[in-house]
Parts: C-alpha cells; sequence; structure tokens
C-alpha cells in the first residue's frame, strides 16, 4: 500500500461486547493492520439473565460500578481462556454511554487487567481519541471493512451493514487503496437495529428476541409510527453521524398501544427503513450490500431490507457469509485489526467515517507491569 511501510503479521485477538448485551466475541486474526492474511479460532461466550439485568441497570451511566467493571473484565478473560498463541489483545469494552456532540464516549472496562492476566499488551479505549478530535467515535468497523472488501477481492463499491443493537453502514470503494483517502469510505449509524426489538420482547414476553422474525412476521406494521420515526431530527443530518442504543424512546412509546406481534413488526419494519434512508447517501450505488450482525438471522428483517433497498437500487442484500465471511465474529475481528493498527501507529478512523477533524489512531495501549500509554 502506498506509503505505509510493509510489517510482520502477527496473530490479535479481537474482543467484541455490543449494544446488543448478549455476550462476548473473541475472534483471532492475522494481521498487519494493513491486510488480512489468516482467520483464527473465534468464541461466544453469552451473558447470563442476571448479568444482561445488571448491565440494563447501569446502561447511560458515565461511571460503572466495580461489580460491573469487574463482571466485564471477567467475562472477557473467561472468552480469552480458551485461546493460545496471541500476541496481542484488541479489546472495546462495554459502551456504557455515548453523547459525541457533547464531546463525551464512555466504554466500561480496563484493558490493564488483562495485559497482566495474559501478559500481552492490550488496546482499548478505542473511541476516546476520536471523540476529543471533534469526531462521532463511532462507528469504527469501516477501515476493517475497507480491508475485508479488498481480502475477498472485490472491484467496484460495495456496502456492509451491522445489524447489531444499532445498525450502521460502511460504503466501501477497494479501488482506493488507502482506507484514509477521499474516497474510500463513507459510515455512520442508520439508527436501531435490534435493540428495540430485544428490549420489547424481553419487556412483554421475557424473551431475549425475536427467533428468526417470526412474532414480527405474524403482525402488521403501523406506517404511521414508521413515517413518524423518519421524521425524527437525526435523518435529516449528514454523515457522519453516531448514535447511543437509547435515542429513540420516542419510537418504542408509538408502539405502546399496539399488540405484540404488531408492534414487533413496526419496530422491525422502522429498522429496515432506516437502513433504506441511509442508502440514499452512498456516494455511488453499491454493487451489494452485506449484512453482519444478530439481525441477519432474523429472516422478515432480511425481507424488509430486500424490498426496501434492492427495490430502488438493483442491490442485492445479502448474508456475509456469501462472500465467505463470519458475521457473528466480524466486529471482533474488527478490534482485533485495528488493535494492530493502533500498535503500528496507524490511522483508524478518519473524516468519511466519523467527521472527526483528521485522520487519527484511536486506542490505549496497556503493556504487562505497566500502566496505559496516552
Amino acid at each position: 500500500m502506498r506509503g505505509i511501510s510493509r510489517a510482520e503479521p502477527i496473530w490479535v485477538a479481537g474482543c467484541m461486547s455490543g449494544t446488543s448485551l448478549d455476550g462476548v466475541d473473541v475472534a483471532m486474526v492475522l494481521t498487519d493492520g494493513v491486510e488480512i492474511f489468516e482467520f483464527g479460532d473465534s468464541h461466544f461466550r453469552p451473558y447470563s439473565e442476571p448479568e444482561q439485568a445488571l448491565f440494563r441497570a447501569e446502561l447511560g451511566l458515565w461511571a460503572a460500578s466495580t461489580e460491573l467493571c469487574e463482571l466485564i473484565e471477567t467475562a472477557h478473560a473467561e472468552a480469552l481462556s480458551s485461546f493460545k498463541g496471541f500476541d496481542l489483545i484488541g479489546f472495546h469494552g462495554q459502551t456504557l454511554a455515548h453523547d459525541p456532540d457533547m464531546g463525551r464516549t464512555y466504554q466500561a472496562g480496563d484493558g490493564a487487567v488483562l495485559a497482566e492476566l495474559f501478559d500481552v499488551p492490550v488496546v482499548w479505549d478505542f473511541r476516546s481519541a476520536d471523540v476529543e478530535m471533534g469526531g462521532q467515535g463511532a462507528p469504527l468497523a469501516p477501515f476493517y471493512h475497507h480491508a475485508l472488501a479488498r481480502h475477498i477481492g472485490a472491484t467496484s463499491p460495495m456496502a456492509f451493514l451491522n445489524m447489531g443493537g444499532v445498525g450502521n453502514l460502511t460504503w466501501v470503494d477497494p479501488r482506493v487503496a488507502d482506507p484514509s483517502e477521499a474516497g474510500a469510505l463513507l459510515a455512520f449509524d442508520t439508527g436501531p437495529a435490534n435493540a428495540p426489538v430485544n428490549d420489547l420482547m424481553r419487556e412483554r414476553r421475557g424473551l431475549a428476541y425475536d427467533a428468526d422474525g417470526a412474532l414480527a412476521a405474524s403482525g402488521m406494521p403501523d406506517m404511521a409510527a414508521v413515517t413518524m420515526g423518519l421524521e425524527l431530527p437525526y435523518f435529516y443530518k449528514m454523515p457522519p453521524k453516531s448514535l447511543d442504543r437509547n435515542d429513540f424512546h420516542g419510537v418504542m412509546e408509538a408502539v405502546s398501544a399496539l399488540s405484540d406481534p404488531d408492534a414487533v413488526a413496526t419496530l422491525t419494519a422502522f429498522s429496515a427503513a432506516c437502513v433504506a434512508r441511509a442508502m440514499e447517501h452512498c456516494p455511488a450505488p453499491p454493487s451489494a450490500l452485506y449484512v453482519t450482525g444478530g439481525g441477519r438471522h432474523n429472516a422478515t428483517l432480511m425481507t424488509m431490507l430486500a424490498a426496501g433497498v434492492a427495490g430502488d437500487l438493483e442491490c442485492p442484500v445479502l448474508p456475509v457469509e456469501e462472500v465467505g465471511l463470519d458475521g457473528d465474529m466480524l466486529e471482533a475481528q474488527a478490534f482485533a485489526f485495528l488493535a494492530m493498527r493502533v500498535k503500528r501507529g496507524l490511522p483508524t478512523s478518519c473524516p468519511a467515517t466519523t467527521g472527526v477533524r483528521a485522520a487519527i489512531g484511536g486506542g490505549r495501549v496497556s503493556k504487562p507491569g505497566s500502566k496505559a500509554d496516552p
């Protein structure tokens, strides 16, 4: 790659605990922070219901309790304990609060704890430097998406859509070699993805999610509520832009009087409509939209996405497995890749991905026996 010297690739373990609050993903990647050479083992450590309840009780707080911090660090240590052979860890931590417009974001968990436990450097606190430089601090996977597009041999613009708790879209032009170069990327949060449906299912039915979208498929979406949701100010902002998990309470209130099937159908339709609206910002029509995250397992959501996106753009909507990738572990892999970039002093975000003033490398580094580097 022009302007970036080659480095010896190493095995990096990436850890991700997302806004869906379901558990910890860990994935190994052999990388030099520019190219992906090999994918390694992966593991999911689920959160129990009591553990999830602790997370939910502290969502929105700007300082986690000692109990929650210990849970996060213990859960990640357990998830990492079955792996061997990694020389670096990328530790995202758990986002409890995110308010970039006020210049702050908070991911609970201390990377120094993992550095001592596993006797390797740990890169963590990936978002703060970006926010301090005027960026949104999210999404951070786009630089990895760019590397993935080149890894699978893409030759024209394409897009990745992560449907976790919050949805985020990355448009990639793989013909541009450097992800921080103008025209290589555009990325931003599309709107809510699984979080509202999951919250409603838990509240009304005691279930973690709408399995395969079956309940949504049995209901009728209230399109007036969907249209109302799309009038919120967020959808009139130009990207890059980002959201907090709890930014759409008004939409939840709009479905409060609906039956369970109709409410879930409405929230699912809203998530799909947010993506269709987001696609209007793509600099050029993508050749395909590859979906990652838990939402790709929801057949009703995937059908709604295809109707809203493919119909307008003639853009197929496909799970990332169609190009040989692992949609359950892609974000954990991303933080492995980003950790290596931090280790090498390379940017992890740029104006087109987070709105930061200039390309910047985020992340603090904790080494065994020392405090975190600034």
